[in-house]
């Protein structure tokens, strides 16, 4: 379990999130959506101790780990930013580093689907300076994964792909989402909220308006667009 209690981050002098609270059980997928500038990034790097929580609790499994970065940043695993890759070394070369072995061999068992869905065979081997956009963004997504940790935080991880790239993702992320990993995942394209995740939040500055279960995800899907007019009227609601 994933137990948030009125935390608080402030950056640069700034509060980002006044008093959040959030519970989700794991594992499982938790997609959160809301506009620039609401605090989304801001969560995520919190979360996994990037930042550091100025009030409330943390908890993970239990065990409070509100003023420990140190444990958060062991418990949890961030995805890179795909265009903050470094370009002279190769993708296979990065996985060593993430996963702190000497080197990198193809995964067997449970990361074999994702690697496959993510094509990564296809250019792991060559310097990461030379890839698209995409490609560095598929890399970028495998990235946590090797690292062992169980909770994965990816923010907005199906930009820069392309449809066939991002189909295949979503269903690989959805098997490990049910299996054994928790996924903690910046969203900005509803469908992605209702068809891949077990819960959600909408979130609009710092602070969480609007949240939804797994059968009202479910719903959702079903009724698509009076779903995006909902998520719409909220957002809209909370800049005013």
């Amino acid at each position: 379990m994933i137990l948030a209690q009125a935390i608080s981050v402030t950056l640069r002098g700034r509060t980002i999130i006044p008093a959040l609270d959030l519970a989700f059980a794991r594992p499982g997928w938790l997609g959160i959506v809301g506009a620039n500038g609401s605090g989304k990034t801001t969560l995520l790097r919190a979360l996994c101790g990037r930042l550091p929580i100025d009030g409330g609790t943390l908890t993970i499994d239990g065990v409070d780990l509100t003023h420990d970065r140190a444990a958060r940043a062991r418990r949890t695993a961030l995805a890179p930013e795909a265009h903050r890759l470094p370009d002279s070394i190769t993708g296979d070369q990065l996985l060593a580093i993430a996963a702190g072995t000497p080197g990198w061999r193809q995964p067997a068992g449970g990361l074999d689907p994702l690697y496959q869905a993510l094509g990564l065979e296809a250019f792991i081997h060559r310097p990461i300076g030379t890839y698209s956009a995409g490609m560095r963004q598929r890399l970028a997504i495998f990235c946590p994964f090797v690292t062992g940790a169980s909770i994965i935080i990816l923010d907005e991880p199906f930009n820069w792909l392309d449809p066939v790239a991002a189909f295949d993702a979503r269903q690989a992320l959805r098997n490990l989402s049910q299996e054994r990993h928790t996924l903690i995942t910046a969203l900005h394209d509803l469908p992605s909220l209702y068809h891949l995740c077990d819960q959600g939040i909408l979130l609009a500055g710092g602070m969480v308006r609007l949240r939804l279960a797994k059968d009202q995800l479910a719903a959702s899907g079903r009724g698509a667009e009076l779903f995006e007019q909902d998520v719409i009227r909220h957002l809209r609601g909370a800049d005013s």
